[in-house]
């Protein structure tokens, strides 16, 4: 592994490049992944820390950006969901490597409505409604088990029939405290910008990569 190299080339990033908000600008980035049609464009790396201190990580979707925050949907009794509610604070980091571009933040996590989680949970596919429906998420289990619980499901409710929403599913919205805007560049001499939230507003200072 030591000898794996990949040179930076994207175009510099100036302050002058960024906006004043920057959740705009995140969603300017994200958009222009998408847009670009990078593979899961809207994948994020979520850490969390549990009560006593352990941290972990894995990726997840966001599925929105709004009221000043970014939204994802998962189990609340999963590891994460358990991490949240002992400890709010969480950060995650979206990497689109042929843009070079990396997007860093840390915040606090707080549940979403149990309406607006419902909502989206009935726009999802039916297969994606089946499994989050009987998946007991981060505990152990079987594939036989999981097979056999999603075509139990899948038989009680027919096609076009509703798939009840569990009540330990739901959505979260992370509100930012710190967010950075990477930009790779040669010789590792890397753009960097960091906005911290200072009350109601933002400061913006460029570090050192």
């Amino acid at each position: 592994m030591k000898d794996v190299r990949q040179e930076y080339h994207a175009p510099g990033l100036t302050e002058a490049d960024l906006l004043a908000d920057p959740v705009e600008q995140a969603r300017r980035w994200v958009d222009e992944a998408i847009d670009a049609g990078l593979p899961l464009a809207n994948a994020m790396t979520l850490a969390t820390v549990s009560g006593h201190g352990r941290p972990s990580s894995r990726v997840v979707l966001l599925k929105g950006i709004e009221d000043g925050g970014f939204v994802f949907f998962t189990h609340h009794d999963s590891r994460k969901g358990d991490d949240i509610a002992a400890n709010p604070n969480v950060s995650f980091v979206m990497f689109w490597g042929p843009f070079d571009r990396q997007l860093i933040v840390n915040g606090r996590a707080e549940k979403l409505p149990a309406q607006q989680a419902r909502e989206y949970f009935a726009s999802r596919p039916r297969d994606s409604q089946l499994s989050a429906a009987i998946s007991p998420q981060s505990r152990p289990t079987t594939r036989e088990q999981l097979e056999a619980d999603m075509a139990n499901l899948a038989q009680q409710h027919p096609e076009g029939d509703p798939i009840p929403m569990p009540e330990t599913w739901g959505g979260y919205r992370i509100t930012p405290e710190e967010i950075q805007f990477w930009h790779g560049r040669p010789s590792r001499l890397h753009d960097r910008f960091r906005y911290l939230k200072q009350g109601t507003t933002w400061t913006r200072e460029r570090l050192a990569p």
